[in-house]
C-alpha cells in the first residue's frame, strides 16, 4: 500500500508503519494543513473543521512524533467535553504510536477517581479528558502540568456550549507559558476566538471548507407538532416509511434512553448510544446495527461521532440540533452512493423559527408535511398486507402451512377465521381507536384538516393561558410552552458562585446532570436557572429534604409582578 500523501507531511517510518496498519492512505484536509504546521513551526494552532474530518489524527500524530522518551513527565493534555470523545480520542491516539513506549490514559467522571489516580502515579505521557475530572485531579495535586509541551482543546464549542470554559480557563493557566496550544472547533463563536486570544501566543488559524449541502439526493421534509405528540408521530413516520434503516438523534442521554425503551416496547427493533454507554458496548451496538442494515439506532450528537455508516435510508430529527453545521453534518449520512435518503424534523410550533434559521444558513430546502391520519394509517397498512400477501401468493411455496389452514378452516366461516387472525397478528393497527388524534399547524393545509385545526388551535389556548399564568418572559420565568421550568438558587456572585459551581451544588444534592440546566444567569446574591418540569421537580424535593424544615435554598421562581 502506497503511503506517499502521509509521507509527504515529514512523518516518520514508524508512525507511517502503524497508520498503514489501520488502512489510511491519503491525509484529510484538516491533517493536511496541521500536521506540517505542528511539526516544524512553534506557533499555536486554532482549527476549524466539522467533526469526522480527522482532527484526532490531525494533533494526535504531532504529538506521538514530537515525544521525547526521556521525559517521564506529563507531555500533552488533551480536553475533550465528555467522557465518550475523552475514551474515543484515547483510543485512537494510542493506535498512532506504533511500538513506541507511550503510556497513554483517559480521565473522566463516572469513573473511579482511585483508579485513574493510579494509572497517573504509574506515569503517563499523554492525559485525554474531560475538564472536571482534570480539576479534580489538580486539586488533589496529582495531575501535574508544569512540563506540558502540548496543551489540546478538542470540540471548544462544544465545551463552552455545556459551561466548561471557566473550567478550560482554569486548567490552562496550570501549563507552563512555553507549551503549545492546539484548539480545535466545528464553529467559532466569538468566546473561543476570545479564548485564543488570551491565552494563545502567536497562532495561526487553519479552516477545512465547510460542508456544502450540495447533495440533491436527500429529500428534507418538516412535520409540526406539539411535543407531546413527537413519539407517537415518531411512530407513524416509521410505520408509513418501509424498510427504515436509519438515526434518530435526540439532545439528551435522558431523552435516547426512554425514547429506545419506548420504540422497543412498540415493536420496533431499536438501540442506542449515548456518553455513558461504555466503549465495549457501543462497538457492539454500532457492528451490529452495520451488520443487519436495518432498524433504528437513536443517539445524541456527541455520541454519534465516528460512526462510518455510508447506507442510510433515514435520519430523523426528534430534537433539533443547536445549530445548522449540526443539521448538515446529521442530514449528510443519508442520500449516499447514488441512493435517495430522507432527512425528517420532528418540530414544535415555538421551534419553527429555529428551523428557519437552520434552513436559511445551511442553504437547504426543507418542506412542510403532514401526518397521515387515522383513516390514512389503516389503509396504508391494509395495502401493505394485501401486497406481502400477493408476494407470497405468487412467489414462495408455503405448502407447510396447508395442513394447519384446513384446521383452522374448521373453526368457523373462513371470513371470521381470516378477520380473527388479521386481529390476532395486527391487534388494534387497522382500528382507528389506536391511533391518537395528533395536532398538527393546519395553516395553508390543502387537504383542509378541520380536526388538526381545531385541536392546534385548543392547544395555543391552553399555552397562552398558562403563559399568562405564570408570568412568561424576563429572567423569572417560570415556566415556558416546552415544558420548563425557572428555578431560583439562593447563591450568587458574592457567595463565590459561578456556573460550574451551580451545577456541581445541582449534582450534588439531586443528582440531575448539569446538561439538563440552561440559562443560567448569576446576580450578587441569587441566581436563576432553567431545566424541564421533570428534573426542576427532582431539584426542588432534594433541596428540600436537605433543607430539613429550614427555607429550601432552591424554589420556583416567583412571577414577575407588572
Amino acid at each position: 500500500m502506497t503511503m506517499t500523501g502521509f509521507s509527504a507531511l515529514g512523518i516518520s517510518e514508524e508512525v507511517l508503519k502503524a497508520l498503514e496498519q489501520k488502512g489510511f492512505e491519503n491525509p484529510t484536509p484538516i491533517q493536511e494543513l496541521t500536521i506540517p504546521l505542528l511539526l516544524n513551526s512553534t506557533n499555536d494552532i486554532v482549527g476549524q473543521a466539522q467533526t469526522g474530518t480527522g482532527k484526532t489524527a490531525a494533533f494526535g500524530i504531532p504529538i506521538i512524533e514530537r515525544f521525547d522518551p526521556s521525559d517521564r513527565n506529563i507531555q500533552a493534555l488533551i480536553l475533550t467535553p465528555t467522557r465518550e470523545l475523552a475514551l474515543q480520542v484515547c483510543e485512537e491516539i494510542k493506535s498512532y504510536r506504533g511500538s513506541k513506549k507511550i503510556s497513554i490514559i483517559a480521565v473522566y467522571g463516572g469513573s473511579s477517581i482511585m483508579m485513574q489516580i493510579k494509572d497517573l502515579e504509574r506515569g503517563a505521557h499523554i492525559v485525554v479528558g474531560t475538564p472536571g475530572r482534570v480539576i479534580d485531579l489538580i486539586d488533589r495535586k496529582k495531575l501535574k502540568l508544569g512540563n506540558v509541551k502540548f496543551m489540546v482543546l478538542d470540540e471548544a464549542d462544544e465545551m463552552l456550549n455545556m459551561g466548561f470554559i471557566e473550567d478550560v480557563e482554569k486548567i490552562v493557566k496550570e501549563t507552563p507559558p512555553e507549551r503549545r496550544m492546539l484548539m480545535f472547533s466545528a464553529t467559532m463563536p466569538d468566546r473561543i476566538l476570545s479564548l485564543a486570544k488570551r491565552h494563545m501566543g502567536k497562532f495561526e488559524m487553519v479552516s477545512v471548507k465547510k460542508e456544502e449541502l450540495t447533495n440533491v439526493l436527500i429529500e428534507q421534509t418538516y412535520y409540526e407538532v406539539p411535543n407531546r405528540d413527537k413519539f407517537d408521530a415518531l411512530c407513524r413516520i416509521i410505520d408509513v416509511e418501509t424498510d427504515i434503516y436509519g438515526i434518530v438523534f435526540c439532545n439528551t442521554k435522558v431523552e435516547v434512553t426512554e425514547m429506545t425503551l419506548k420504540l422497543n416496547e412498540r415493536g420496533y427493533s431499536a438501540d442506542c448510544i449515548h456518553g455513558d454507554v461504555v466503549q465495549s458496548q457501543r462497538e457492539k451496538v454500532i457492528r451490529q446495527f452495520k451488520a443487519n442494515q436495518k432498524g433504528i439506532l437513536v443517539a445524541t450528537d456527541v455520541a454519534a461521532r465516528g460512526i462510518d455508516v455510508s447506507d442510510l435510508t433515514h435520519v430523523i430529527n426528534y430534537s433539533l440540533p443547536q445549530d445548522p453545521e449540526s443539521y448538515v453534518h446529521r442530514i449528510g449520512r443519508t442520500g449516499r452512493a447514488g441512493k435517495l435518503g430522507k432527512a425528517i424534523s420532528l418540530v414544535p410550533s415555538d421551534e419553527r423559527r429555529k428551523l428557519l434559521f437552520i434552513s436559511r444558513i445551511s442553504n437547504a430546502p426543507i418542506k412542510k408535511a403532514y401526518l397521515p391520519d387515522a383513516n390514512d394509517m389503516i389503509r396504508i397498512k391494509k395495502e401493505r398486507i394485501k401486497n406481502n400477501l400477493l408476494t407470497i401468493l405468487t412467489t414462495e411455496k408455503h405448502f407447510e402451512y396447508g395442513t394447519f389452514a384446513l384446521e383452522l378452516l374448521e373453526i368457523a366461516e373462513p371470513q371470521e377465521v381470516l378477520a380473527a387472525l388479521l386481529r390476532l397478528s395486527f391487534k388494534n393497527e387497522l382500528d382507528q381507536k389506536g391511533y391518537k388524534n395528533i395536532a398538527q399547524d393546519s395553516h395553508n393545509d390543502e387537504r383542509g384538516n378541520r380536526s388538526s385545526s381545531r385541536e392546534s388551535s385548543r392547544g395555543d389556548r391552553d399555552n397562552r393561558g398558562r403563559g399568562d399564568r405564570d408570568g412568561r418572559g424576563g429572567d423569572n420565568q417560570m415556566m415556558s410552552s416546552t415544558g420548563k421550568q425557572r428555578l431560583f438558587l439562593a447563591k450568587g456572585k458574592q457567595d463565590g458562585f459561578n456556573p460550574r459551581k451551580v451545577l456541581d451544588l445541582i449534582f450534588e444534592e439531586s443528582q440531575v446532570d448539569g446538561r439538563f440546566i440552561d440559562d443560567i444567569k448569576i446576580l450578587d446574591s441569587f441566581t436563576f436557572f432553567t431545566t424541564k418540569s421533570r428534573e426542576a421537580d427532582i431539584i426542588l424535593e432534594a433541596f428540600r429534604k436537605h433543607g430539613k424544615g429550614r427555607k429550601s435554598l432552591v424554589e420556583l421562581a416567583k412571577p414577575a409582578r407588572h
